[in-house]
């Protein structure tokens, strides 16, 4: 151990993982009913220390994939959260992230073994610690970069019907869209290309599928909704 800052004061530094996911076509995060002090009892994001090897995305990789049991999850860091009496264990910093996932291929077995459950967005309860903050800023960052980049695709099925799409979208932005601008803006971005197929499961009038390109939006980087 290093003695050149042996005079300064030492914190704990954790990572905190938004977890987003489809349920049944409704978007969710997934939280955890903490089951030990402080804040027992209470709701939270799923969090842990970072380890003395650990880079903070490695620490919040590992947290996910503890949880989850995915280790190839599009994740990214949010923000630091530093107020003093943020944690009323200790002086305790954190640095979110976000992943967005397939949901049904994480691990179910290993989210029940951390008390751990999906929450519809819209009925998030009541957070410990600063939790809620650091989901409305996680919200801030999506709305931009779903707008903007073709991420929000990574939370629908492969093959995805446009009224799917748009459902996303109106959760996440926070209010309507306008169905036939909203269509338009998908054929403008022609990363997104019809299978061919329709939907007959849960589409009465079998609505079209679509799945998303990357090859072609790699070329263009054409992607505004």
């Amino acid at each position: 151990m290093s003695e050149f800052y042996k005079s300064n004061h030492r914190y704990y530094l954790s990572v905190d993982c938004v977890v987003l996911g489809l349920n049944s076509g409704r978007l969710s995060i997934l939280l955890t009913k903490r089951a030990f002090a402080p804040e027992e009892g209470k709701w939270s994001l799923i969090g842990g220390f970072v380890q003395p090897e650990e880079s903070l995305n490695q620490a919040a990789k590992r947290v996910l994939t503890q949880l989850t049991g995915l280790s190839n999850v599009y994740m990214e860091q949010v923000g630091a959260f530093g107020e003093i009496d943020r944690d009323p264990g200790d002086r305790v910093i954190s640095v979110a992230y976000y992943a967005l996932i397939n949901f049904d291929e994480h691990d179910r077995r290993k989210v029940m073994s951390h008390n751990a459950c999906w929450v519809d967005f819209a009925d998030i309860p009541e957070l410990g610690f600063d939790h809620s903050s650091i989901i409305t800023h996680t919200l801030k960052k999506l709305r931009f970069r779903f707008v903007n980049e073709p991420i929000g695709l990574k939370l629908l099925p492969r093959q995805f019907t446009l009224s799917q799409m748009q459902s996303l979208y109106e959760t996440v932005l926070g209010h309507r869209l306008d169905k036939r601008n909203f269509r338009k803006r998908v054929q403008e971005a022609k990363c997104i290309e019809s299978t061919g197929e329709v939907d007959k499961l849960n589409s009465k009038r079998g609505a079209a599928l679509y799945r998303f390109n990357a090859e072609i939006y790699e070329k263009d980087k054409k992607f505004k909704i």
